[in-house]
């Protein structure tokens, strides 16, 4: 079994901007809580930007996504 991407069939990629995310730590948290969302097969956090790619089997649900990343102590302002 192969690792799965953005390019794999029957997957959707979003790219979500969070506020507050300044050091690796804080890169953590967020992956950390939503990787946990059923569906996601990877999440990819970088302060400098403050994006977030998630790459999950279908799309999810804002709400959801808004729910982990302020479980992390963090701001989700939106999607880019």
């Amino acid at each position: 079994m192969t690792a799965q991407t953005d390019t794999t069939p029957g997957s959707a990629t979003a790219v979500y901007k969070v506020s507050g995310m300044s050091c690796g730590h804080c890169e953590g948290a967020v992956s950390g809580e939503i990787s946990e969302l059923p569906g996601v097969s990877s999440v990819k956090a970088v302060a400098a930007t403050g994006e977030v790619t998630v790459v999950s089997a279908a799309p999810l649900d804002e709400e959801a996504v808004r729910a982990a990343v302020d479980e992390a102590g963090f701001e989700l302002v939106g999607t880019v």
